[in-house]
């Protein structure tokens, strides 16, 4: 099975159809505040969603605004967040952000983005200390409705099964590439159902290929020959 860098968003698109017919469409669901999203994006980083969640709602409700959260010990929000792994690496970065944000902007808001290009609103993201590719992409997507392809562990596995990426592209660069191939309109959903898929069908350690729906236009199924 060999592919090229021009057919890509033909595979791309196919694989997106796929997909949808299983999983069912992906409708988005609004904006959401998007330094909240970012703040979200920070606690996620190597913990489950539960996890995560857990621990944002905890900083809510312990520090009334942002500006209490930075003004509390590290130690105190390490306490907090404690259920999303890593506090005392995310609790001072989080408090670090949450500072030169408001250094930069004059506020503790990330509205500004909105009239910003999805190029420049990305720069700006990435400038931000502990802020990476991923963490960019959720806010631009989730929060302003922007085609960034966020790259998690379940996408870029799935990614280079499928031969959508080389054997050796890193989570950095498939960013780049997977979103240049992409039309924009299909990245949300794209996003979502590679997650659910990776979570359900095309696991880290033993993937059900024989029950997968992408099987035939899959590079991993066809080398190690997985075919019914």
């Amino acid at each position: 099975m060999t592919h090229t860098m021009q057919d890509l968003p033909d595979r791309i698109t196919q694989i997106h159809d796929r997909l949808a017919e299983h999983y069912g469409p992906r409708i988005w669901r609004g904006r959401r505040d998007p330094l909240d999203e970012l703040i979200m994006t920070i606690l996620s980083q190597n913990t489950s969603d539960r996890n995560s969640g857990r621990a944002f709602r905890a900083l809510r409700r312990q520090y009334p605004d942002w500006q209490a959260l930075i003004d509390a010990p590290t130690a105190e929000v390490y306490e907090t967040i404690k259920s999303a792994g890593l506090g005392n690496i995310k609790a001072p970065r989080i408090q670090q952000t949450l500072r030169t944000i408001q250094e930069r902007t004059g506020a503790l808001s990330l509205d500004h983005l909105d009239a910003m290009t999805t190029a420049t609103a990305r720069d700006w993201l990435l400038s931000l200390d502990g802020v990476g590719p991923k963490t960019a992409a959720c806010v631009l997507m989730f929060a302003l409705g922007r085609p960034a392809l966020p790259v998690d562990t379940h996408v870029h596995r799935v990614s280079k099964r499928l031969g959508l990426i080389g054997p050796k592209v890193g989570a950095d660069a498939a960013h780049r590439l997977l979103e240049a191939a992409m039309p924009p309109e299909i990245v949300y959903a794209f996003h979502l159902n590679l997650i659910q898929h990776g979570r359900l069908i095309c696991h880290a350690r033993n993937p059900e290929c024989r029950r997968c729906p992408l099987a035939d236009v899959c590079a991993f199924v066809q080398y190690h020959d997985l075919r019914q």
